[in-house]
């Protein structure tokens, strides 16, 4: 009787030391297949440069391909659903901004995913800042100009957005705001859209994120107004802050950080944010970031989800002062 239950314990101890050496080499093994990054926005626009930059890179340190998924559409959380609702393996990442993770649960009632329970952060990539845009045969050559031209009009000012409830859109309301005009959102489905219009003379103008209003302003496409960024940017030296332009509050300014669904293994989570900050640290890759408009960031994982809560915060402030609702 005593042989069997020694016998009986000995499995029982060989079984869980099995499952705890399974569970060590599946995690040690990651990772053993492609790794999927989600962008919500289309191939070209500057999340996806930042993404393509940094998946290369990546995929070299983790010896594993980094592919790019780009699911653009809803300013972003078409993507963040996709990476909510994915397994908890660390083969599915998201490449989140604001306007998915921080706007979006105070801007829409019905968002179809929580980021707060259903997304965790691995690693901060970058801030990214915007400028202010009008097409280039405007009249108006500075903000002053542009708020008295939409003051002095009876009808709300056209500015153009990359979609409801991106920063860019609030960005619109809070130069409305500040600068004490009635402004009417213009919401695109697609960035190439938004951008077509301002170059057109569609709308008045719009906040573009500074890489990809950089080569338009220099082609001659787009005049630049104002960045919002807290001092001049390198690749726009002539155009002024909003700061110095006499409009501080207008401060749009967002972060770039890769999200994991909740529940994926520590273990993994500290292999990718390791990876991620040593990425960051190349020289080669910080220069093309600056190149692109972006401004690096190195951070921890519990760094980066006080960065989403506190921005969740920051922005709800925001959202709640300009009284819109999604839905």
């Amino acid at each position: 009787m005593q042989a069997n239950k020694r016998q009986l314990l000995a499995v029982v101890a060989a079984l869980v030391a099995g499952t705890w050496a399974g569970t060590g080499h599946a995690q040690a093994g990651y990772p053993d297949k492609p790794v999927k990054l989600v962008v919500g926005y289309a191939p070209g626009t500057a999340p996806d440069v930042l993404a393509r930059l940094v998946s290369d890179r990546l995929g070299q340190a983790l010896k594993q391909q980094v592919v790019v998924d780009n699911r653009a559409g809803a300013g972003g959380q078409i993507a963040a659903q996709t990476v909510a609702k994915s397994p908890a393996d660390g083969y599915t990442l998201l490449l989140g901004e604001a306007g998915s993770i921080s706007i979006a649960p105070a801007a829409f009632s019905k968002l179809p995913y929580d980021p707060t329970k259903e997304l965790v952060g691995v690693a901060e990539l970058c801030k990214v800042d915007f400028v202010f845009v009008v097409p280039a045969n405007s009249p108006h050559k500075t903000v002053a100009d542009f708020v008295k031209a939409a003051k002095a009009q009876a009808d709300k000012t056209n500015i153009a957005t990359f979609g409801a409830g991106t920063p860019g859109h609030f960005g619109a309301e809070l130069l409305a705001e500040a600068g004490g005009f009635k402004v009417e959102p213009v919401h695109y489905r697609a960035t190439g859209d938004a951008v077509t219009a301002i170059v057109s003379g569609d709308v008045a103008g719009s906040f573009v994120s500074t890489a990809l209003g950089a080569a338009q302003i220099k082609g001659g496409k787009m005049r630049a107004l104002a960045t919002t960024a807290p001092q001049r940017s390198p690749l726009l030296p002539d155009v002024p802050t909003f700061a110095e332009a006499g409009l501080p509050k207008v401060n749009v300014s967002t972060w770039f950080a890769v999200l994991a669904p909740a529940g994926t293994p520590a273990p993994v989570l500290d292999l990718l944010n390791k990876q991620l900050q040593d990425t960051l640290r190349l020289p080669d890759v910080q220069a093309r970031m600056v190149e692109a408009g972006f401004s690096t960031s190195t951070s921890s994982r519990a760094d980066t989800d006080k960065l989403i809560r506190s921005e969740g915060q920051r922005w709800a402030g925001l959202v709640k002062a300009t009284g819109f609702k999604g839905d």
